[in-house]
């Protein structure tokens, strides 16, 4: 069966982004970017793809991507309606309405769109690429965190889950550091 996989980037005291959706504020060093590019070429968006070379590299571990509407809109700005061309592109919104049918909006229920796409026969794993509020609903569903720890404290801003108190417990299995001192966590459910 296939896996719903957070993979996310936070700062020490657990932000994916600052308060106004800042992430530039996260130090990346070029062995990062250079294992990111090499480990996880689909979780770079199409036109990033495009500017380091990557636009014909083959997804490793993800085919399909679901995202909230928060974390979807600043491709909007690029401007681009389908920013992970690569992948397909699920967007949870009950407001949003895109016209291209590379990008499904989902207006239901995320825990029921989860559901559909990890009982699919075929395919790769599922990234979970984001906000809060939207993996916080899906917390039920996450078999895995991916967490890039960047050695950063924001001091305010989008929490990694933004949503009820709920313990979960995930098991880390395997961790990899690197210069800029950022630390990969890779944690499945317990």
């Amino acid at each position: 069966m296939r896996k719903l996989v957070y993979y996310v980037g936070v700062s020490l005291d657990g932000y994916i982004s600052g308060p106004n959706d800042e992430f530039d504020f996260y130090p990346v060093s070029d062995q990062m970017a250079a294992w990111i590019n090499d480990r996880y070429p689909e979780m770079l968006p199409t036109h990033v793809r495009r500017l380091v070379g990557l636009e014909d590299a083959p997804n490793r571990a993800f085919d399909t991507l679901v995202m909230g509407r928060g974390t979807y809109e600043p491709a909007l700005a690029i401007p681009t309606t389908s920013p992970y061309a690569h992948l397909r592109q699920y967007i949870v919104s009950s407001t949003l309405t895109i016209d291209d049918p590379t990008v499904h909006v989902e207006t239901g229920d995320p825990i029921e769109l989860v559901r559909r796409l990890k009982a699919e026969d075929t395919g790769m794993d599922i990234y979970l690429c984001g906000g809060g509020k939207l993996a916080a609903s899906l917390l039920p569903e996450i078999d895995e965190i991916i967490l890039k720890s960047y050695p950063v404290v924001a001091g305010a801003g989008i929490p990694m889950f933004s949503g009820e108190f709920r313990p979960t417990m995930f098991t880390p299995t395997a961790r990899e550091s690197f210069d800029n001192g950022t630390q990969v966590t890779w944690l499945t459910r317990a």
